[in-house]
């Protein structure tokens, strides 16, 4: 039992890593970063390290199986949804793009970057770190609520996870560079920001960190961010009221640097709903998967 829970956590990294070049099928990428955190469950009692490795290995599944569909770009060509959050979002911006609005109105003429830009690409990149941090700030002030937030967190990006697969999404920067949108036009920001700030290195950085370009929809940016504020919010009033702000800079941020749609962003407050309310129906589940890895646990320990 020992043994296969160590296979099973080698597995975990080992297989994401080198699926393109041994060919993996996708099944076997999936089996083996759900392996890892059972293997390290069943080889370690609950502490407060073993719960954040648990949370990391969360992420690392996440990140590794949202980019499986991209393995093979012309069979998700082939799928790929681009029109319907472009009708959605010229209803709500009464026949043009928010996007495009927002960016004619703050960038000046002939695109250069302003002080704008750099504010709000830095808070978009800052979201790679802040759900995890807000998770930290948690589990250091009140453990008792981490494992719910944790909990909470993981769902939602598994649910952003799943969906990306099945309705792969163009963002509205995709979709105007390919002729989509029309005279809506909308720049992708960032890349401006990352060649001034990185230089040379700037496109083997955004190569490495764009791993699935049509994982749009719902915007787990944003989501992440407003589920964040909330769990925050459980923990302590000023910390909630910070990450409310993070996440509203980080949704008009999103909107204007043309990584995502409006409606991209709806859905993402749909997720966080759903994750909220669907907890206690999802409850029965998650105890017998808890208490099953349990037992493994006690197999390999005795």
């Amino acid at each position: 039992m020992r043994g296969a829970a160590v296979a099973a956590i080698a597995a975990s990294v080992a297989v994401p890593v080198l699926r393109r070049r041994f060919r993996l099928p996708p099944a076997a990428t999936v089996a083996a970063t759900v392996a890892g955190p059972v293997g390290l469950a069943t080889l370690k009692s609950r502490t407060r390290t073993r719960d954040a490795i648990l949370f990391a290995q969360q992420m690392w599944a996440f990140t590794m199986v949202h980019e499986l569909p991209y393995d093979d770009p012309e069979a998700l060509r082939r799928r790929l949804k681009v029109r319907y959050t472009i009708r959605f979002d010229r209803f709500i911006g009464r026949g043009r793009l928010l996007n495009t609005r927002l960016q004619e109105r703050l960038t000046p003429a002939g695109g250069s970057v302003t002080a704008l830009d750099r504010v709000l690409t830095f808070a978009h990149w800052a979201w790679f770190l802040e759900p995890h941090l807000s998770l930290l700030y948690i589990m250091v002030r009140d453990e008792t609520r981490f494992a719910r937030a944790a909990r909470q967190m993981g769902a939602a990006f598994d649910l952003g996870c799943a969906v990306y697969i099945a309705v792969p999404t163009a963002p509205p920067w995709w979709a105007a560079a390919n002729g989509y949108t029309g005279n809506d036009r909308v720049e992708r920001r960032m890349l401006a920001v990352g060649e001034e700030t990185f230089k040379g290195a700037w496109p083997k950085m955004y190569e490495t960190v764009d791993g699935n370009p049509w994982a749009a929809m719902p915007s787990l940016h944003f989501g992440a961010s407003v589920l964040a504020a909330i769990l925050l919010g459980e923990s302590s009033r000023t910390a909630g009221a910070i990450g409310w702000t993070y996440a509203g800079v980080l949704g008009f941020a999103l909107v204007y640097l043309g990584e995502h749609y409006v409606v991209d962003l709806l859905a993402g407050l749909g997720l966080v709903a759903a994750v909220r309310v669907g907890e206690p129906a999802a409850q029965p589940l998650t105890q017998a998967i808890s208490r099953s890895v349990q037992r493994l646990e006690r197999i390999a320990g005795s």
